[in-house]
Order: C-alpha cells, then sequence, then structure tokens
C-alpha cells in the first residue's frame, strides 16, 4: 500500500486511488495522470519507486490537499460566520445554506428531530 500525502492509498488503477486523498477527485486524478504520462489503468503498487516519487512531489507543490486543504474550508467558514453574512448564520445555526427547503427534508444539516408538545386547550 502507497502512502501518498498522509494517505494509505489502496492497490487500484491510479485515476481512482488518486481519489482517496481528500481534494483530489476524478478530472484532478486524471490531470496528474496526464502531466506525469502515467497509464491510468496501471495499479499503484505496479509504480516504480521514482514515479511515486514524482508523484508525492507533483502532489505536494501543485495541490493544496488534506490538511492544508481542510484548514482553509475551515478558515472561509469561520470567515463567513464572524462577517455575520446569511451563509455565515445559517452555518452558525447549523441550517441549509445554498437556498434549500427547510420545511421538510432538511434532516442531514438540522439532526435527528427534536419533537415540540402541542398546545394545550383549557
Amino acid at each position: 500500500m502507497a502512502r501518498i500525502a498522509g494517505v494509505d492509498v489502496p492497490n487500484k488503477h491510479v485515476d481512482i486511488a488518486l481519489t482517496y486523498i481528500f481534494g483530489i477527485g476524478r478530472s484532478t486524478a486524471s490531470e496528474i495522470c496526464g502531466k506525469l504520462r502515467l497509464d491510468k489503468n496501471t495499479l499503484i503498487n505496479d509504480l516504480p519507486p521514482e514515479v511515486l516519487n514524482d508523484l508525492r512531489k507533483l502532489i505536494d507543490t501543485d495541490y493544496k490537499v488534506e490538511g492544508r486543504l481542510r484548514t482553509e474550508i475551515a478558515l472561509n467558514i469561520k470567515r463567513l460566520m464572524d462577517i455575520g453574512c446569511y451563509r455565515g448564520l445559517r452555518h452558525r445555526k447549523g441550517l441549509p445554506l445554498r437556498g434549500q427547503r427547510t420545511r421538510t427534508n432538511a434532516r442531514t444539516r438540522k439532526g435527528k428531530k427534536k419533537t415540540v408538545a402541542g398546545k394545550k386547550k383549557a
């Protein structure tokens, strides 16, 4: 199992294995394979050590992945909350922030249902 950007990458085709790194999707993985002239169908364990080193070097220098990317995302969200914009307020309240409805179908963001007792009639 190869280790790239602090992640144990499984022994799969190169373009699929790279997607296990946070911040690298299918298109970025294909782009990386193109830059290094790698065959996408080659398994990670079949790559020679010098090619793996080139792969590590390219990802470290040209792409923001894993810890650096997570930190940047967290800081961006914190900035939105600090300036008090609409998106920041929605983050703070734990609600959807891209215009989705909340009367129904917002359980992922809102969490488990909190039952509210009905009003008693006297």
